[in-house]
C-alpha cells in the first residue's frame, strides 16, 4: 500500500516537473523571438532612430503635416531643439534599451501566443470557446494603443514640452536617455491600457465585475481616467484629453462586454 502511495507521489512529482519544463521551454522560446527582433533593430540603428524614435521631434512627422492639412487652426509643429547626451555610453545604452523595448513590442502577438498555449490546455471546453480569437484581440488592441501614443500622444507631448520656456535664458536641449524615456512612457503604457476590454470580459466572466457596478461607478472611474491621463501626460489639455477620450471609450465599450460575458457566467452557474 506505502509502496502504491509512492508511486502515486512519483507520478504526481513527475506531472509537475514536466508542467515547468513545458513554461520553461514556452518563456525560452519568447525570450528568443525578444532577442531576435531585439538584435534586428539594434543591427538597424540609423533607421530606427531617425525615422521611428527621432521622427516625432520633427515637422516632417505624419502628423503634423495631417493636423495642417486639415486647417490652420489644428495646424501645429514641433519647435527645434537638439537632443544631447549626457553621460559617456548614454548613446550605447539608451540604443541597448530601445532594441529591448522594440522587441518586445514586435514580439507581442508571438509573446502572447506562447502564453495562450501554455494556459489552454487547462482551461474547460466552454472557457476556450469564450476565449477564441483571444491572441488576435490583445494583440490588436495593444500594438492599437502602442500605435495610438506614437503617433498621436507623442507630437502633441512633444511639442508641448520641448517649446515650454521659463526663461530665454533657458535653451531647451534635453539628453538623449530623457527623450527615450518620454516616448517609452507615451507608447507602451498606452497599449497596455487599451486591454482594459479584455481584462473586464475576463473579470466579468468569473463574476467579480457586473455592468451595473461600471454604470454605477463610471463617474468615479472618468475622474480616475483623468488624474491617470493628467500623470502620464505633461500639463497639457489637449494631450490630456487626447489619451483620456479613448480611454472612456474603451470604459463604455467595456460595459457591454461584462454584460455579454456576465450573461454567460449566470447561465452556466
Amino acid at each position: 500500500m506505502t509502496e502504491s502511495k509512492n508511486k502515486l507521489g512519483d507520478e504526481k512529482e513527475m506531472s509537475f516537473l514536466d508542467h515547468l519544463e513545458e513554461l520553461r521551454w514556452h518563456l525560452v522560446r519568447s525570450l528568443v523571438a525578444v532577442l531576435f527582433f531585439a538584435i534586428l533593430t539594434f543591427v538597424f540603428k540609423r533607421f530606427v532612430f531617425d525615422n521611428i524614435i527621432l521622427a516625432p521631434k520633427n515637422a516632417s512627422f505624419i502628423t503634423y503635416q495631417f493636423f495642417c492639412g486639415l486647417s490652420e487652426l489644428t495646424c501645429f509643429y514641433p519647435p527645434e531643439f537638439t537632443i544631447m547626451p549626457r553621460e559617456l555610453g548614454e548613446q550605447f545604452f539608451t540604443h541597448l534599451k530601445v532594441s529591448i523595448w522594440l522587441g518586445i513590442v514586435i514580439s507581442f502577438p508571438y509573446l502572447f501566443w506562447e502564453m495562450w498555449r501554455f494556459v489552454k490546455p487547462g482551461l474547460y471546453p466552454n472557457e476556450k470557446k469564450a476565449a477564441r480569437g483571444m491572441v488576435f484581440i490583445c494583440s490588436f488592441l495593444f500594438l492599437l494603443g502602442v500605435l495610438f501614443g506614437y503617433f498621436v500622444i507623442s507630437p502633441f507631448a512633444v511639442s508641448f514640452l520641448a517649446g515650454y520656456s521659463i526663461s530665454n535664458e533657458v535653451v531647451s536641449s534635453p539628453s538623449l536617455a530623457s527623450y527615450v524615456n518620454n516616448m517609452t512612457m507615451f507608447t507602451i503604457p498606452t497599449g497596455i491600457i487599451f486591454e482594459l476590454p479584455i481584462v473586464i470580459f475576463f473579470l466579468s466572466r468569473i463574476g467579480l465585475v457586473t455592468p451595473e457596478l461600471m454604470r454605477n461607478y463610471r463617474r468615479h472611474a472618468i475622474v480616475i481616467i483623468l488624474i491617470f491621463a493628467a500623470i502620464i501626460t505633461p500639463p497639457d489639455i489637449v494631450t490630456q484629453f487626447l489619451i483620456g477620450l479613448p480611454v472612456l471609450v474603451l470604459y463604455e465599450i467595456s460595459i457591454h462586454i461584462s454584460k455579454r460575458a456576465n450573461k454567460k457566467y449566470y447561465s452556466e452557474s
